[in-house]
């Protein structure tokens, strides 16, 4: 599975894809897109839209996540920050690729273990997880790169569960409660009721080039 994480912003845009195979990290690439101050921010967006356009068709990631947007004290910039999230949505958009979003808390605890980690401590551990020789900057990236880590362990860890629910039966067309996951190129739909336990799973994976 091919990730790309993704930290928004309209000064500079942190981005990191990571392949996810046998429960092991390979960051693929990590960088950040900076545009200029004082740019009108039509433009701006322009530069973000393009440059990850690039990044999409080169590296094909199966899905895109971002950190959830949270309301700041400058307005401005709250509103600065959701346009270039709205221009990074409708780039995955354009590309094909699912859109998800990790809250702070969630993030933290996929990363580092425990939702109230610090700052530096995320850092410290998406680092070791993709073992890389220094935490990547500027935090911006870094940032991207535990977004990224997050949905993979999210979705390891949805499949995992699936999986062993298929193992106790069929699927049990009369159950009466049902449901259902889908992310990337992965659809799992289960159901239960009183006449049995079972799931259906089914994956499609994309070949690569």
């Amino acid at each position: 599975m091919i990730v790309m994480g993704i930290d928004p912003g309209y000064a500079i845009v942190g981005y990191g894809v990571v392949r996810y195979e046998n429960n092991k990290f390979t960051p693929l690439d990590f960088r950040s897109i900076t545009t200029p101050a004082g740019m009108p921010l039509e433009q701006r967006l322009e530069i973000i839209y393009d440059s990850l356009t690039e990044v999409f068709l080169r590296y094909k990631p199966e899905a895109v996540a971002v950190e959830q947007l949270f309301y700041q004290h400058n307005q401005t910039t709250v509103i600065s920050v959701a346009m270039a999230r709205g221009v990074i949505l409708l780039c995955a958009q354009k590309c094909g690729v699912p859109f998800y979003e990790y809250t702070p808390m969630k993030i933290k605890q996929s990363v580092a273990g425990y939702g109230n980690a610090d700052k530096q401590q995320v850092m410290e551990m998406t680092r070791r997880l993709l073992n890389l020789k220094e935490v990547p900057r500027p935090d911006d990236t870094a940032d991207a790169l535990a977004v990224a880590i997050c949905h993979a362990h999210s979705s390891a860890s949805a499949l995992s569960r699936i999986e062993a629910v298929s193992k106790m039966g069929q699927y049990n067309t009369g159950g009466d409660r049902s449901t259902a996951f889908e992310g990337g190129n992965l659809k799992i739909r289960s159901s239960w009721g009183g006449n049995g336990y079972g799931a259906v799973l089914s994956k499609q994976r994309k070949k690569q080039k």
